[in-house]
């Protein structure tokens, strides 16, 4: 397993940081499907991307944005 360099992390961090968050807002969701829609275009069906692993993070955070305040539709009847 690779060390984590804590110091570079940090620095990684800082610059990810504003792309890449847990949304609490319309708002913040709004721009991460948006994001992730980027990612789609870009990445497509490639698993081997660099970018694959991102689109997966992104696509979690939106899922647990979604479960937690998104009402399902109900059913018609």
């Amino acid at each position: 397993m690779k060390t984590l360099d804590i110091n570079q992390t940090i620095i990684n961090w800082t610059n990810l940081s504003s792309t890449i968050f847990v949304p609490r807002t319309g708002a913040e969701y709004k721009s991460l499907v948006e994001l992730l829609d980027r990612l789609i275009d870009q990445v497509g069906e490639d698993e081997t991307h660099p970018l694959a692993s991102m689109m997966d993070v992104i696509g979690a955070l939106i899922e647990n944005y979604e479960t937690a305040n998104v009402p399902e539709l109900e059913a018609a009847s």
